[in-house]
């Protein structure tokens, strides 16, 4: 009688200690699948021939994860700081693009993820005579990481390259958040 009780006691204890480190992994497991929209205050440098400018930009996105390793999000921003270089204002007036992210989904809260897709960026110049305006697209990548800060919300750091063409480069570094749904 002994021996079953203590063979039930033991089993029992298993089954509820088993249950627990499921709950608990799931509770750190990063990835997911759903829809998501968030906000980003982007850091970006302005490369354009012997010239270098330093600009901000406030962005907005909405994606969904296909799957917890696969998703689609579209971007949009706008510049909200300029720089002045040699008596020029720069200014990065707007950006929108799409892209698809490729995540490594894992048993922590941080989930590390490239990022590819195409993004079209409108550049002003102004040197107080004559403003010069330019838009064009290009290909854009990069690498980030979402780091889950409660169930439904993630922040983020994420450094992209959203143009380069024609001796014009236009890299950012960016910190946002991100809730999904």
């Amino acid at each position: 009688m002994k021996k079953s009780l203590l063979l039930a006691l033991s089993l029992s204890g298993a089954a509820a200690l088993s249950t627990t480190s499921a709950v608990a992994g799931d509770i750190y497991k990063s990835g997911g699948v759903g829809a998501y929209a968030g906000a980003n205050y982007t850091f970006a440098n302005i490369d354009f021939g012997n010239a270098d400018a330093d600009v901000g930009t406030l962005g907005a996105k909405v994606g969904v994860m296909a799957t917890p390793f696969f998703g689609v999000e579209a971007r949009g921003g706008f510049g909200v700081d300029d720089d002045r270089v040699g008596g020029v204002e720069v200014a990065l007036d707007n950006y929108f693009g799409g892209y698809a992210t490729l995540n490594l989904a894992n048993e922590s809260p941080a989930t590390p993820y490239a990022i590819i897709g195409f993004t079209r960026v409108e550049v002003e110049l102004d040197n107080g005579f004559m403003s010069v305006k330019e838009d064009e697209s290009d290909l854009s990548y990069g690498l980030g990481v979402n780091i889950e800060m409660a169930p439904q919300i993630s922040g983020n750091l994420e450094y992209m390259r959203y143009f380069d063409k024609d001796d014009v480069t236009v890299d950012g570094l960016g910190l946002g958040v991100t809730v999904t749904f």
